[in-house]
């Protein structure tokens, strides 16, 4: 847990070798080797250190103590939707926030007495007749679905079962993240930097590796199964190739984006898919709206979707159960001032759930 908390912070094992014995006020000098050799479970940690560790990464001493495999951290895959240009050390600090989020909202679960793994998530399985498009048509089938844009893409999730989870991931090369390991519920982290079109894009991407991708894969394979699974899930061949009839020009695409709340630049690609556009047609319009500005910001803003339910966990604990601010925090094994900026923050009133929690 020691090295998981110290990558959530960015933190190299030298910057929290110096951060504790800076905390210790002269006392004690922190060495990087030190760092290593307590991360690695070469020495124990006692407890004057570990309050210099607990100061230096700014959690409270019980989440460092915590048991990864217990806990349910880092266990299942984990799915990202990411460009490439993304470093090594920003991928590994957003995978601990991930199990780290994991392990919040599973605290605070357990305490609003809400039964984690009751989901309806299906697994499905890949193969010569099974493509990533049904996976998608069979989610929306047994979600009861209807026709036509979805409506609200993370309000779907959480419906299914599934936590969502925004945060500020410090970067804009990586737009969701996602892991499950088919027993406590799915999770999907997002970045709240992404707009709402390619948010919406990227939660329904990672519901595609949730429920596609069990054991790992090839990369480049598995990453375009998700982004079929999305784009049939968004944009429904049976429902979306009338709208592409009277030709797919930008204007038409602006109407269209509207409409299904995605980005033009999947509306595009799903022209292509759909063979309503050949690959020049595809490619002139590509380069129009990129001499446009397009590909970096495109006309026409989408709201963004918000997730609810971990907001309205929140409210169990505060107004029914009646805890205090630093007991909800120790649910979550966070300082207070932690817990408030992640969730109490922003507009989000204590005294009215956003929605019903689950039972």
């Amino acid at each position: 847990m020691l090295a998981l908390a110290r990558e959530s912070r960015g933190m190299t094992q030298t910057g929290v070798a110096d951060a504790m014995t800076e905390a210790s006020d002269g006392t004690a000098v922190v060495s990087q080797g030190y760092v290593s050799r307590a991360e690695s479970g070469r020495l124990t940690v006692g407890e004057d250190r570990l309050m210099l560790y607990a100061t230096a990464l700014g959690y409270p001493p019980e989440l460092l103590c915590a048991d990864p495999q217990v806990s349910g951290v880092g266990i299942g895959l984990i799915h990202h939707r990411k460009r490439a240009a993304l470093s090594a050390p920003a991928l590994r600090r957003i995978h601990a926030q991930l199990a780290l989020v994991r392990l919040q909202v599973s605290g605070m679960a357990g305490a609003a007495a809400v039964r984690e793994g009751a989901h309806r998530f299906p697994k499905v399985v890949l193969d010569d007749f099974t493509t990533a498009k049904d996976a998608a048509r069979q989610v929306r089938r047994e979600w009861g679905m209807p026709a036509g844009p979805v409506a609200d893409v993370i309000a779907s999730v959480e419906e299914a079962g599934g936590w969502v989870v925004m945060r500020d991931l410090g970067s804009d090369l990586l737009d969701a993240v996602s892991q499950w390991d088919g027993h406590q519920m799915p999770l999907v982290l997002v970045n709240d930097r992404a707009p709402g079109d390619r948010c919406r894009f990227s939660v329904a991407h990672e519901l595609g590796h949730l429920v596609m991708h069990t054991e790992p894969g090839t990369a480049g394979e598995q990453e375009k199964q998700a982004d079929a699974f999305a784009s049939e899930f968004l944009m429904p061949a049976a429902d979306i190739r009338q709208a592409f009839a009277g030709g797919v020009g930008l204007g038409r695409l602006a109407e269209l984006k509207r409409v299904w709340r995605v980005s033009m630049s999947a509306l595009l690609r799903r022209a292509v898919d759909l063979n309503v556009l050949s690959d020049w047609q595809y490619r002139t319009v590509a380069v129009e709206m990129s001499a446009l500005g397009y590909r970096t910001a495109e006309p026409i803003v989408i709201a963004p979707e918000r997730p609810r339910q971990v907001d309205a966990l929140v409210d169990v604990l505060l107004s029914e159960r009646g805890l205090d601010l630093g007991q909800a925090a120790a649910c979550a094994r966070l300082l207070p001032e932690d817990f408030e900026r992640l969730y109490l923050a922003g507009d989000r009133s204590l005294s009215h759930a956003a929605s019903k929690v689950r039972p």
